[in-house]
């Protein structure tokens, strides 16, 4: 019965991370090159042109950085404009979060139970070991640990991917986050 807890834990964990991967890929994370491009140009004192650069660019600190642009073209105050783009870049961010907890309650999930079917396992290998009496089988205890160890190699298959996926989502969104702030 923990084997297939476990697999099917597996099962929605590698449904969230294949959702994350779409999500990530149509968020447009990561264009980095957009902004500090869309920056140099502002700086240069070429709002319009940064503005028509970052036309048509999906990423959350691409979005925020053109709402702060138009916010100066059009002289809405700097506190406006600071409010607006925190909280476009705040969405953006928690968007990205979102299925971020239950990967990770997987990932940590995932060993514990593969320790409780070891241990159900133990206990029922000794269980048999007790019945048999005097007539002791080798067979029957190592048939009982091999079944014991199983849930653990299980629960330890699903945690490191998973482990990895959520470290993994979680510095792309720390570091899209970061182009936020500095944008």
């Amino acid at each position: 019965p923990v084997v297939l807890i476990l697999v099917a834990m597996s099962v929605l964990g590698l449904a969230i991370a294949l959702a994350k991967l779409w999500q990530f890929s149509r968020a447009g994370l990561g264009d980095r090159r957009a902004v500090i491009e869309a920056l140099t140009l502002r700086e240069r004192g070429l709002p319009e042109r940064a503005l028509a650069r970052l036309a048509g660019v999906r990423g959350p600190a691409s979005r925020a950085l053109a709402l702060a642009i138009d916010g100066q073209l059009r002289g809405t105050p700097e506190a406006r404009i600071r409010e607006a783009v925190w909280r476009c870049g705040a969405e953006a961010i928690e968007s990205l979060r979102s299925w971020m907890r239950p990967l990770e309650t997987i990932a940590a999930l995932a060993p514990l139970l593969g320790l409780f079917g070891t241990v159900l396992g133990m206990i029922a290998a000794f269980a048999e070991l007790e019945a048999a009496g005097g007539r002791v089988d080798p067979s029957v205890l190592s048939g009982g640990i091999w079944e014991a160890l199983l849930t653990t190699a299980v629960g330890l298959a699903l945690a490191i991917p998973a482990v990895a996926a959520v470290n993994w989502f979680d510095r792309r969104i720390e570091r899209e986050e970061h182009l936020i702030e500095s944008a």
